[in-house]
């Protein structure tokens, strides 16, 4: 066994890596780019070096630099993490010509899975079924939609060396196709460095399933069972678990050694995953399970694999790289009860899930679960990665009982002023289909509204109101720097006094939104309104860690923290809500379009400007593409109009709220 590893790689997987590497006594090296300076992955290894400036092309997609920085610190074997170099089969080989380990599948394993029409060919020549559609060379507009048209729509057009969605679009319509071919090999050019795709029939009620696989250098490959990644938002995994809810001991087999047969067929080394589609429109059936693709790496999703199995996925990267078998065999592996993992993202659902940047200057998660994170509090979320903050992983005896765990723990997150996905995928865990298991791709485009955006309830309001009003009274040195905030002339408090007086009005401002509750009586430490529900504060909490400062509405809890001296932010259900006195300023600014200009929500690259000024453009229409955390944004005209200014082109970069264009309703 070598003595030190390298992570080539950031965030959350390199932390991951660490622990158990240094588990097992090994040195750990980090390499961090600039923006990553103060990022936890760094101080959490033994050595870190700086390899260059934030763009990843320029440090983490850098193999040279990464190579240098294994010299440097006399690192013995590479661990490449998932995504940046992790599937590049030129860095494998490049890190086995300078005498270190490559803790990785063989070069020729990558090359011949890395490329979906390639891997598809393969998959068909061994037998293994596959999705009926199109991976030739010939790479024409004319070429690919006769190919399209002859598949059959709905369509996917897939960049041929994708992965997570990226360089993915699915077309209904052959009028939408040369848009969506246009689009797709961008992001595959943004992404991959190769702008190529291939063409498969879209399947109407699809699940993902895939099959963990682990091979070593003595021939043996074997499978962990399965997992069902179902849950999908625009083709990126939401929720994960395992087992796979539906799948009977004959269909698993069917899978699982359609999975083996793929691996074996490449040669394959160390951790693995091959990826099926299933039709579900009459539930999982082993003829109706088709090859995808094969990830040649270990994956986002591995911890629920982890918790079924007891099984330690790093370690065995780690033993197998160092030339050992694979520890145990087929029949000494075993399904024990359900997991479940979702991804905590650094998006806003309520604004079409656009991602979310900043310091974390509020950041807790539960502590009673395995939570999987590169961030921490103080940390800063960037533009330039990947927005993933965190997962969240469950094990439970059952499914629902999984289901009912993780639901609690996203309603437990509290982050500001990022925002998170959490109450979403609160929502998403807590639907009837879902519980049901009753899971396909499409569910959450389905449902919609329902499970995107949630207005605050009245017991937030007033459980903002209730902090407000104890900082007001309580707080002597807030109250001797500046006038009370409840003074009826500043924010038309409706004559609120101090002394109690019944039955008034108060305005606040609730996530931007007006609302009025009526105050009643109020008591030492507590606010009453007039239905009689009370509000208490409790600040103590917040002497340790794990604990925090809570605001509690007839007997329920609400987590909040102070923003200043007139702003709160409550938290419920893994949702952040921001209340304040209501004043003309709330009403003022941010990065909405109601007034017809379309603002960038973040920094990034334009990749596509289809409009001009002066033309016409419809509701929901693209007026401006932007590039950014590895994902291309369309930002939409608000309301029909015509386009009055245009200020950007392609391949500009822009600043977080710079006006891009301007539409003007018709």
């Amino acid at each position: 066994m070598f003595t030190s590893v390298l992570v080539a790689n950031r965030g959350e997987i390199a932390c991951r890596v660490f622990r158990t590497a240094k588990r097992m006594g090994l040195r750990t090296v980090a390499v961090y780019s600039e923006a990553d300076a103060q990022a936890l992955h760094v101080r959490e290894a033994d050595e870190a070096v700086l390899i260059g400036p934030a763009p990843a092309r320029e440090s983490y997609l850098d193999g040279a630099k990464v190579l240098a920085a294994a010299k440097a610190t006399g690192a013995e074997a590479i661990h490449p993490g998932y995504g940046f170099l992790s599937e590049n089969a030129d860095f494998a080989e490049a890190v086995i010509a300078a005498g270190l380990v490559w803790i990785g599948p063989p070069a020729s394993a990558i090359r011949a899975m890395g490329l979906k029409d390639a891997a598809k060919a393969r998959m068909i020549a061994a037998g293994v079924p596959v999705t009926p559609g199109y991976q030739g060379e010939d790479q024409s507009g004319e070429t690919l939609a006769a190919e399209a048209a002859k598949t059959g729509y709905p369509v996917l057009i897939k960049a041929v060396a994708g992965g997570g969605g990226k360089g993915m679009r699915r077309v209904d319509d052959p009028a939408e196709f040369a848009d969506a071919l246009a689009s797709a090999q961008r992001e595959g050019q943004a992404s991959f460095g190769d702008p190529r795709v291939l063409i498969e029939r879209y399947i109407t009620r699809p699940r993902h399933i895939e099959v963990q696989v682990f091979g070593d250098s003595h021939g043996q490959v074997v499978h962990l069972f399965e997992r069902d990644c179902s849950l999908q938002r625009r083709h990126q995994k939401v929720i994960e678990e395992a087992p796979a809810p539906g799948m009977d001991a004959a269909t698993r087999e069917a899978v699982t050694g359609a999975a083996v047969r793929a691996a074996q067929a490449v040669g394959y080394v160390g951790a693995g995953t091959i990826e099926f589609i299933a039709d579900a429109s009459e539930g999982l059936k082993a003829d109706r399970i088709w090859f995808m693709e094969m990830n040649t790496r270990l994956q986002v999703e591995h911890p629920v694999t982890e918790a079924i199995t007891g099984v330690d996925l790093v370690e065995w990267q780690l033993r197998v790289a160092a030339g050992e078998p694979v520890p145990l065999t087929q029949d000494q592996l075993s399904i024990d009860g359900w997991a479940m993992e979702a991804r905590l993202y650094a998006e806003d659902p309520a604004n079409g899930f656009l991602p979310s940047v900043g310091r974390l200057d509020h950041f807790h998660l539960p502590d009673d679960i395995r939570v999987d994170t590169g961030v921490e509090q103080g940390g800063e979320v960037s533009a330039f990665y990947d927005p993933m903050i965190a997962k969240l992983i469950v094990h439970a005896e059952t499914r629902e009982a999984a289901a009912e765990r993780l639901a609690e723990a996203c309603g437990s997150v509290q982050v500001w002023p990022v925002k998170t996905n959490a109450g979403f995928l609160k929502r998403c865990l807590e639907h009837s289909r879902f519980v049901a298991g009753d899971v396909d791709t499409a569910l959450i485009g389905a449902e919609g509204e329902a499970l995107f955006r949630v207005d605050a309830s009245e017991d937030v309001a007033l459980a903002g109101a209730g902090v407000l009003l104890d900082r007001a009274v309580w707080d002597d040195s807030y109250y001797e720097k500046q006038p009370s905030p409840w003074d009826p002339s500043s924010y038309a408090l409706g004559g609120f006094r101090l002394n109690g007086q019944k039955n008034t009005a108060l305005v606040l401002s609730v996530d931007g939104q007006k609302r009025s509750l009526t105050i009643g009586d109020r008591e030492s430490r507590r606010l009453t309104t007039s239905a009689g529900r009370k509000v208490s504060i409790d600040y103590g909490r917040r002497s340790a860690p794990s604990r925090r400062a809570v605001a509690t509405v007839e007997g329920q809890a609400f987590g909040f923290t102070e923003v200043d001296d007139d702003v709160v932010v409550v938290f419920d259900q893994g949702s952040a809500t921001r209340v304040e006195p209501w004043k003309a300023a709330a009403l003022v600014g941010g990065s909405t379009a109601s007034d017809g200009a379309l603002r960038a929500p973040m920094p990034g690259r334009i990749v596509a400007a289809p409009v001009k000024a002066g033309d016409a453009v419809s509701k929901g229409q693209p007026v401006v593409v932007l590039e950014a955390m590895k994902m291309e944004h369309a930002l939409v005209a608000p309301f029909d109009g015509v386009v009055t200014e245009v200020n950007v082109a392609a391949g500009d970069q822009t600043t977080d709220g710079a006006v891009l264009a301007v539409v003007e309703a018709s």
